[in-house]
């Protein structure tokens, strides 16, 4: 955990002060687009199709 603190910029004496609610927002992985799926894949594939137009 210490390496981490260290890596995102925390100096190691920051790192023993932060609470556990610090932390976790510290290394809160933001939620990000779910991938996309095959059916909407298909469609959009449906709707703008790749054409030989140059």
């Amino acid at each position: 955990m210490l390496r981490t603190g260290v890596s995102l910029g925390v100096e190691p004496e920051a790192f023993w002060r932060l609470s556990l609610a610090e932390w976790r927002m510290l290394t809160e992985v933001a939620p990000g687009a779910a991938p996309m799926g095959r059916s909407e894949f298909e469609r959009l594939m449906a709707a703008w199709p790749d054409g030989g137009e140059t």
